[in-house]
């Protein structure tokens, strides 16, 4: 996740693995195709127009609830609560083995009790911003990680959740010489807390990164996959904040890590996670200004003051623009429902039909039309 306090650590950007994975495509951005008009309108990217009563859009979704947006993310979702089927507050981080520290505004009953009468569960994420080789030394020892697994359960039980999706990306520069025990205590870990989710009817959900030739190797999908009730694959950074300028998916990219992740885990277990971000860059890689995170809104927004043109890079599937702030130039690279739109038929040859978006009133609201056909 991207949170206001860990964009440098990309907390749901991913550092190494999407550094690493763009090295598996060439970059786009400088094939990219002529300009465009402006997005389609909310008509133009439904599915076509309706001639009677509407079937219920299936419950395909869930979605990411960032702590710092809260009520709006929270509005967001009772506004499309017809196709959540899950929504994960983040709410949590786990700092030791036995301490799980709270979010602002974790546990809100409004929220919880809110999103139940809107038919829609609330599985609370724990994610972990634990200094190099601390969680490594938690999955590595049976007694630790035992009283790690107790912390969660006490979490769960704090309020009337669903279930819970971890969320732990450090262990992902796990070193080569303790890669084998380190994946394996994460899977033990895992085990041992679907299990007893399980045992109380609650869900356990698993974040990992996208698995490819060169990233992923962390998470033994397989092994998670038998455990766990959904496997959500962080479908984005392809380009991240700490790389040049380019698309933060593809659709070429999305074949090989779904062709990877449908091999190991049954599809209907998977959930492909979309952006509803973007990165601003300096265009020129020698600058030493700050690349900034952008919403699709903030994007958007951005785009109309600039007066600058929308772009899509048929090749990756994503638009993007330029500008100049009086400065230099800069390049943007975000996700929209077109985009969207380009990518989901990838998902749809492995046979995945859920999807994961992060985050919650970040998106494209054309969106939601463009996932209710899919």
């Amino acid at each position: 996740m991207i949170t206001p306090f860990a964009v440098t650590r990309l907390a749901r950007a991913v550092t190494v693995a999407g550094l690493l994975a763009a090295t598996l495509l060439p970059t786009v951005s400088g094939a990219a195709s002529a300009p465009l008009p402006d997005p389609p309108s909310t008509s133009a990217t439904a599915s076509g127009p309706s001639s009677g009563p509407s079937a219920p859009v299936p419950r395909t979704v869930s979605a990411w609830l960032p702590y710092w947006d809260q009520e709006g993310a929270y509005q967001n979702a009772l506004l499309h609560a017809g196709q959540l089927h899950t929504v994960s507050p983040f709410w949590y981080e786990a700092v030791s083995a036995g301490r799980i520290d709270a979010h602002p505004g974790a546990g809100e009953r409004r929220i919880i009790d809110g999103l139940h009468r809107a038919g829609t569960k609330v599985v609370p994420t724990v994610m972990e911003t634990m200094k190099s080789g601390v969680l490594a030394g938690i999955l590595t020892s049976t007694a630790r990680r035992a009283e790690h697994a107790d912390a969660l359960m006490r979490t769960v039980a704090t309020r009337d959740y669903d279930g819970l999706d971890l969320d732990y990306e450090s262990i992902a520069a796990t070193g080569d010489a303790t890669y084998a025990s380190v994946r394996d205590g994460f899977t033990a870990l895992a085990t041992d807390l679907c299990r007893r989710l399980h045992t109380l009817g609650k869900q356990c959900v698993i974040t990992v990164f996208p698995k490819t030739a060169t990233t992923g190797r962390i998470w033994d999908y397989e092994a998670l996959g038998r455990v766990a009730d959904r496997i959500r694959i962080m479908g984005y950074n392809l380009h991240w904040s700490g790389g040049d300028p380019g698309p933060l998916a593809d659709t070429r990219w999305y074949d090989d890590i779904l062709t990877r992740a449908t091999a190991l885990v049954p599809p209907a277990k998977l959930e492909m996670g979309l952006p509803g971000y973007g990165w601003d860059w300096p265009a020129d890689s020698t600058s030493t200004a700050a690349t900034k995170h952008v919403t699709w809104k903030e994007a958007e927004a951005l785009r109309a003051r600039q007066g600058a043109p929308y772009r899509f890079d048929e090749v990756s599937g994503t638009p993007y623009f330029t500008y100049d702030d009086g400065t230099e130039t800069r390049e943007v690279w975000y996700q929209d429902a077109r985009g969207v739109a380009a990518h989901l038929p990838v998902l749809r040859k492995h046979g995945v039909t859920n999807t994961v978006l992060w985050a919650l009133n970040f998106e494209d609201p054309n969106i939601w039309p463009v996932l209710a056909g899919s």
